[in-house]
């Protein structure tokens, strides 16, 4: 059986998939979306910002709650698609607490 190296737990963890800063982005800018259309932004700007925080922060040298292996290219699509998944959670629940 093949093991997953450590890059992979990174992507999918808590440096990638998971990072909380491009949840937080992705949902706060899901639920001021409007449109669909406008979860694709989410997602992108998710990612972005989270990584400029993040690049902020270690030139700040304060250690990072999280360790990572893995480069910004390889962490940018599994924020963009946690950011994005936020915020479509977001607008959907945003959407539904509207009608009611």
């Amino acid at each position: 059986m093949t093991m997953l190296s450590d890059t992979w737990f990174d992507l999918l963890g808590l440096s990638g998939l998971l990072n909380p800063f491009a949840l937080l982005i992705g949902g706060y800018l899901g639920w001021r979306a409007d449109r669909t259309g406008k979860l694709w932004i989410a997602g992108f700007a998710a990612a972005a910002l989270s990584l400029i925080l993040e690049a902020a922060v270690g030139m700040l040298q304060i250690p990072l709650p999280v360790s990572q292996d893995a480069g910004a290219l390889a962490m940018f699509p599994f924020r963009f698609v946690g950011g994005a998944l936020a915020g479509a959670l977001t607008y959907w629940i945003g959407r539904h607490r509207q009608r009611s």
